[in-house]
């Protein structure tokens, strides 16, 4: 099936849906339960308009990206389990001094922003109390997204054609499956591959919990055949009166085409707790090495980790090791948050360099939020200084 042909058959399907009457004029019956499903929809809006300035070492001229992410999203109510979704995004430049990888602007530093309209998602969902299947293109979000996330943080969200299977086993346990064969990615590009993609979830109790994980990465490009691996590793979140633990720890080998043979592990540690009106986070995040090779995440919120800068997009060759704290209080109603990341190799001994981050975040009510950011990475044996600013504004109806 062509990477497309979900996102058709799912557009194709809400058009029927739409026009009960000349589809299913014989149906009188089912044609009652459609249209009051259809009345029961939901229809939302969300207006994301973001300045991103860069000032990096080694690029001459300054980025400015002045962005705005208009999206819609269409659900409608159950009939007989079944419902569609539906969500379409637009992003639009109003200054477009950047290089957003796609438009040619290779004078100015990235911010990975391509314009254009896409299909975010589309997909036919079947719910009951214990099993969710989903068909189509959609969101899939694990754990803390270090493996598999959607990327939220940039205007085109990555979002994933396939089959997601969820089952509810009891209060405790759940079983989450999906089967890609096309990653949408925050360029607006099409990757496909054979990508497996599965979470155990187990509650011990209402303070732990365990999960189990395994990603399956099989990309059909030669292009990409070096990201084609085989992950295993579990999580374990803790909380022990005042204080919050969280471990993960995975094994990662080639698998398909790739070219390489290794085996690089992960290890991720924090330990936090709250002191007066500050919360406090420490971490330490291992992505190892072996035979030349570094541990990939290539499916992960990749902005979330290793700093806000982006500059360990890809996991150099010699490993990423990241020693990491944070700070976050509420200051009259807003929300601040600072965090320190000192960089490493897991190999060879080399100091990447160090990163501040600050955040500042505001709602002004439920339909409007403001945020500002900044992130300053001071390099030392990887890339080059780089300061990153951001304002932005949300308006969602």
């Amino acid at each position: 099936m062509k990477a497309y042909s979900y996102q058709l058959i799912i557009v194709l399907m809400t058009v029927a849906a739409l026009i009960p009457r000349v589809v299913l004029a014989d149906q009188s019956v089912a044609s009652t339960s459609i249209s009051q499903a259809l009345s029961e929809s939901t229809i939302k809006l969300l207006f994301r308009a973001r300045y991103e300035g860069v000032d990096q070492d080694g690029i001459d001229k300054d980025a400015d990206a002045l962005t705005i992410k208009s999206r819609i999203t269409l659900n409608t109510a159950k009939y007989q389990n079944f419902s569609l979704g539906l969500e379409v995004d637009n992003v639009s430049a109003f200054i477009d001094d950047y290089n957003s990888s796609t438009n040619g602007n290779t004078q100015y530093p990235l911010v990975v922003d391509p314009t254009g309209t896409d299909v975010n998602q589309g997909y036919l969902q079947y719910k009951n109390e214990q099993f969710t299947g989903v068909l189509g293109r959609q969101r899939v979000l694990h754990n803390n997204q270090r493996f598999v996330g959607g990327v939220g943080w940039r205007q085109n969200e990555q979002t994933y054609d396939g089959i997601r299977l969820k089952f509810q086993a009891s209060d405790l346990l759940a079983f989450d499956y999906t089967y890609v064969n096309n990653i949408n990615n925050i360029k607006a590009q099409n990757i496909s591959g054979d990508f497996h993609l599965i979470n155990l979830s187990y509650q011990l109790n209402s303070n732990h919990t365990i999960n189990g994980f395994s990603y399956i990465l099989d990309y059909r490009a030669a292009s990409n055949a070096k990201l084609s691996t085989s992950t295993f590793g579990a999580l374990y979140k803790g909380k022990f009166g005042p204080v919050i633990v969280n471990v993960s720890a995975a094994s990662q080998s080639d698998n398909g085409d790739n070219s390489n043979s290794f085996t690089a592990s992960y290890l991720n540690i924090e330990a936090g707790t709250k002191v007066g009106q500050v919360t406090l986070l420490a971490g330490y995040e291992l992505l190892g090495s072996d035979n030349g090779v570094g541990f990939s995440t290539p499916l992960a919120t990749l902005h979330k980790f290793q700093g806000f800068a982006d500059k360990f997009l890809g996991t150099p060759a010699q490993g990423v090791q990241d020693i990491y704290i944070s700070a976050k209080m509420i200051f009259s109603e807003i929300k601040l948050t600072a965090i320190y990341h000192d960089l490493s190799s897991d190999i060879d001994n080399l100091n990447y360099g160090k990163e501040l981050d600050l955040v500042a975040a505001y709602t002004i009510n439920k339909s409007y939020d403001v945020l500002f950011k900044f992130a300053n990475y001071s390099a030392d044996e990887h890339q080059t200084d780089t300061n990153k600013l951001w304002l932005q504004f949300v308006a969602k109806f």
